[in-house]
């Protein structure tokens, strides 16, 4: 512990469009930062919500989401630094225990929107062993494609909560920005075949983009 570890391989980008392929309804949020850009790079989305200005909020809006929407598949999709920033969040998803949530960290062991110093997982520390000690019912380090191939068929089976840590390579690729034209409702456009009746949406799933 304390000493800097091995780094990861995965290429952030194709490791989230592999995740994303084929979500159907899937509910996705990222993360600030390179999180979000990867998901965009991915595709934009009706049923994505990315964060600005908000670090260490997105596990906790995971399981807000999933709280208020138990029959939807919720995914978090955030970075080691911004999931340190919000740390506790671990403790109360697991307890809370939303089977509809997966939290996915993109591990590359480095603060990426600061300069790239090492973070605290790139010294040691494991984010699927904390989140296995506080009680997530699935916990994984991944370090390849059949891993993230194989997360991806958990993401829409609800049989408790689920942490992966998906040990990426530290490079910052060129950023793809979700666009930021202010608070957006796509109540109306969201297909019934992914999100259920918009009625039983509240108010749909709306997205700010400040």
């Amino acid at each position: 512990m304390g000493q800097v570890s091995a780094p990861g391989q995965l290429d952030r980008r194709e490791a989230v469009a592999r995740l994303l392929a084929n979500r159907k309804g899937l509910l996705v949020i990222t993360g600030l930062g390179s999180p979000s850009y990867d998901a965009m790079a991915a595709g934009d989305h009706e049923n994505n919500f990315y964060l600005w200005g908000a670090m260490g909020s997105a596990a906790m809006m995971g399981l807000g989401l999933a709280a208020a929407k138990p029959k939807h598949s919720v995914l978090v999709i955030t970075g080691d630094g911004e999931m340190l920033m919000g740390f506790g969040a671990l403790a109360t998803i697991a307890l809370r225990r939303p089977a509809n949530l997966t939290v996915v960290v993109l591990d590359n062991g480095h603060y990426a929107e600061t300069g790239m110093q090492v973070s605290h997982t790139g010294r040691g520390i494991s984010l699927d062993q904390v989140a296995r000690t506080c009680g997530f019912a699935w916990t994984a380090e991944i370090r390849d494609m059949a891993g993230v191939d194989d997360l991806r068929a958990r993401l829409t089976v609800h049989d408790g909560v689920k942490f992966a840590c998906i040990k990426i390579a530290a490079d910052t690729p060129p950023r793809v920005l979700p666009p930021r034209d202010g608070s957006m409702s796509r109540t109306a456009s969201v297909r019934r075949s992914d999100m259920g009746r918009s009625s039983d949406l509240g108010e749909g799933f709306i997205r700010d983009r400040r």
